[in-house]
């Protein structure tokens, strides 16, 4: 059975890959974090991740996002999500592939749990 933090993670990520601007924004605290993979810096405050999501949304197209490797642990009104993200798309015309581990925090605010922290760390490939 999937549990709550493992569908808000999912559902986090089909909104990112439907490029829903507006979903996103909604699951997030006001105190939220992020790091910006594309740009290499930290990201805090709703407003601050809004407003990369938006612009993000212009650049990148043909997201596909998959989570695996999910665990999720909850203390009182904060929870936690390991996993593993595959993602591919477009940026700028040339295919992306990215493979990391990723934490994702929430917390739960007027019984919905809410994003706290976005943590992905791209891995480069194995080499074979």
């Amino acid at each position: 059975m999937i549990g709550a933090l493992d569908k808000a993670t999912r559902q986090l990520f089909e909104a990112l890959d439907r490029k829903d601007a507006e979903a996103l924004n909604q699951s997030l605290t006001q105190d939220v974090q992020g790091v910006d993979e594309i740009s290499r810096r930290w990201m805090r405050g709703a407003d601050a991740l809004g407003t990369y999501f938006r612009q993000t949304m212009t650049m990148v197209q043909d997201i596909h996002s998959t989570v695996n490797d999910v665990h999720e642990t909850v203390h009182g009104e904060i929870g936690v999500v390991t996993c593993w993200l595959e993602q591919d798309y477009l940026l700028g015309g040339k295919r992306t592939h990215v493979s990391a581990p990723t934490t994702v925090a929430f917390r739960r605010e007027s019984d919905a749990w809410k994003t706290l922290l976005i943590h992905s760390v791209p891995l480069p490939p194995e080499e074979t």
